[in-house]
């Protein structure tokens, strides 16, 4: 396809990243040069330099012809101008980063008058999986599929466990729980298992079940914990806010930490219910009188990584906690993976997946359709929600029948409110949604999958 990306920032430069890698004509447009010089030494990409809400610049990056405009750049209305021009000169499908909380009540009204395909809210985005982490936090990660009704849960086999030395085709036997174990990470080993494969303990495991039954799998397994009651969030970013607001909806105490008097200011005024602390959190006698030692969970959301991550790491040393830890820096996720700093929040790769799960939308036959996609290890497995429309190639072949690809596991099948893990018998019909985990980086259709 056709892609003009406007913005190279680190969301727009990680969203050319994985579009290049799928082999798309990509456009860049930013008012930096040196930006433009380097994406396009890195990259096989046409890069322009100007404002990208100028007509005559998206004339001359081919947006007449092109499939899709994505806009990322600092300004939200900037980016809103760009997809409505997009939109007007060249018909194309227009998607907008759009931040500021004062629109957040605003997004269905914006998105229908100028035509969006697609607004991403990065801050709102990683607010929604925080708030996921915390309601399980015995999870380092939660992802949901089928619309909430089943989840992709990754968490640490403990010491112990019932699940040390147990070969997986033993599970179902041991743990009287519905659930599928899709990945294993022992050290730097990736796997897609086998019934076979014997499980470890301290293995990073990735299991696909329903809510219940994956509840019911963290008891059995001595992961069950008490629902959190209280958090303390360092920093109070928008993130911050649109956090505050889901927990203190869920019952959940809020105490926010920030050093910025006016922002404190603020977020006393917008947010009900909340506790927000002027102070600097970097000061341990602070976080010690704010009550560290007691709370249930500890979220840093300050703009610095660095500070974040030595936050936590004091948080893991003082307390038991629940720990989340927001990281920008995308390129440095396997390096800060090895401080175990509880779950890690990254909004800017939130935003990348999110649209290139709609880029793959876009590629579809009318036999399917990609509803979700999420990395479950980064550059080396993926997680797809496909919905099954007519003439689907896989319609009422036994899966033992099908001819699939290696790397590719049938993880789940949902249809109509039901849970279904699949195994050789089992046969997929039109309307199901089926999970799939991949090493492939390149799904984009069902048909995909067979070889």
């Amino acid at each position: 396809m056709k892609i003009i990306v406007v913005g190279s920032g680190k969301v727009g430069a990680s969203i050319i990243r994985e579009l290049a890698l799928q082999k798309h004509d990509i456009s860049v447009i930013d008012v930096q040069s040196q930006v433009i010089d380097d994406l396009t030494n890195s990259y096989d990409v046409m890069g322009l330099v100007g404002n990208g809400a100028s007509y005559s610049i998206q004339k001359e990056a081919g947006v007449e012809d092109a499939d899709l405009l994505i806009a990322v750049a600092d300004s939200d209305e900037q980016n809103l101008l760009c997809c409505l021009i997009a939109k007007k000169a060249g018909g194309c499908n227009t998607i907008a980063r759009v931040r500021n909380p004062i629109y957040s009540s605003e997004i269905g009204f914006i998105k229908e008058e100028l035509g969006l395909s697609l607004i991403v809210n990065p801050e709102l985005a990683a607010a929604e999986e925080a708030a996921r982490i915390l309601r399980t936090p015995s999870a380092i990660r939660v992802e949901t599929f089928a619309r909430g009704h089943v989840e992709l849960m990754k968490l640490v086999i403990p010491e112990r466990s019932i699940l040390d030395g147990c070969m997986l085709m033993d599970i179902s036997r041991k743990v009287r729980a519905g659930v599928l174990v899709c990945t294993v990470e022992r050290g730097k080993d990736v796997q897609i298992p086998n019934g076979q494969f014997v499980l470890r303990s301290g293995d990073t495991i990735s299991i696909v079940a329903a809510p219940d039954n994956a509840r019911r799998f963290l008891d059995s397994i001595g992961l069950g914990k008490k629902r959190i009651t209280n958090t303390m969030i360092i920093g109070g970013s928008k993130i911050a806010y649109y956090l505050a607001q889901k927990l203190v909806d869920s019952g959940i105490r809020v105490k926010i930490v920030e050093k910025d008097l006016n922002r404190c200011e603020e977020l006393s005024g917008a947010l009900k219910g909340v506790e927000v602390i002027h102070a600097d959190a970097s000061n341990q006698e602070v976080l010690m009188e704010e009550g560290i030692m007691d709370c249930d969970s500890f979220v840093t959301l300050t703009g610095i990584d660095e500070e974040n991550i030595f936050l936590s790491l004091y948080a893991k040393k003082c307390s038991h906690a629940k720990i989340i830890t927001k990281v920008d820096r995308i390129g440095f996720g396997e390096i800060i993976e090895t401080f175990d700093l509880g779950s890690l929040l990254q909004p800017k790769k939130i935003v990348s997946d999110t649209i290139t799960r709609y880029v793959r939308a876009m590629q579809n036959s009318i036999s399917s359709n990609v509803e979700a996609l999420y990395h479950i290890i980064e550059g080396r497995v993926e997680a797809l929600e496909f919905s099954i429309e007519e003439d689907a190639p896989v319609i009422g072949v036994p899966l033992q029948d099908l001819h699939i690809r290696d790397g590719v596991l049938m993880a789940c099948i949902y249809r109509h409110g039901t849970i279904i893990i699949p195994n050789g018998q089992s046969m997929i019909e039109v309307g199901d949604r089926l999970i799939v985990v991949t090493t492939y980086q390149d799904l984009g259709d069902i048909r995909d999958i067979l070889e």
